[in-house]
């Protein structure tokens, strides 16, 4: 019933990453939930998948600046981005693979989210196991009927190029500071799940 609170350091980009795994979509499908509010807007938010972690010093998939979206590394990602540097601020649904976009998402898909520190949000990321994946997300400005987050399919990645069937990818929550400031992660929860290979 508690909330985990991760700060980060005082220099710029520091960041922190909370990951569970590997799983393979090929073995069945995998899937990442998070719910998360973060102290300031000057950072860095990644929610999803990504093949690349290096757990000492972990680097941020991918990242937005002005109008333009970098996908860093050489293995595959998919989630969610947002990031203070970019001129409109947003989340954006984005695939990538090899240091590139995949799967029409050049420059990511807003989630056209009201951005406010200390807001809590929810995104989803299902990958199913032939590489396509759905990436939904709620804030709690945005409510049902029954005063619960409103979630919004952003985006549906089915056509093109797909993420690697039998690659292996940690789910991750991550933050990196924009400024020379620590930033803190709140995290309610998140759950990371994927189905086993049985062969032997």
């Amino acid at each position: 019933g508690g909330i985990l609170a991760v700060t980060t350091d005082t220099g710029d980009d520091d960041n922190a990453v909370l990951m569970a795994g590997t799983f393979k979509p090929l073995d069945g499908g995998m899937e990442v939930y998070a719910r998360f509010k973060y102290s300031n807007v000057d950072c860095a938010i990644f929610v999803g998948f990504m093949e690349t972690l290096v757990l000492a010093t972990p680097v941020m998939p991918a990242e937005f600046a002005t109008a333009t979206m970098t996908y860093n590394g050489t293995g595959g990602m998919v989630g969610f981005n947002y990031d203070a540097d970019g001129t409109t601020d947003d989340f954006r649904a984005l695939m990538g693979d090899g240091g590139a976009a995949i799967s029409d998402s050049s420059n990511g898909v807003r989630a056209t989210a009201t951005l406010t520190a200390d807001r809590w949000f929810e995104a989803k990321v299902s990958v199913f196991p032939d590489g396509r994946a759905d990436c939904w997300f709620a804030h709690s400005g945005l409510v049902n009927s029954q005063n619960y987050p409103k979630a919004r399919l952003v985006k549906r990645f089915s056509t093109g190029t797909l993420l690697g069937t039998g690659d292996m990818f940690y789910a991750a929550l991550m933050i990196e500071n924009r400024s020379a400031n620590a930033r803190v992660l709140e995290v309610d929860k998140m759950v990371a799940k994927g189905y086993r290979d049985w062969a032997f």
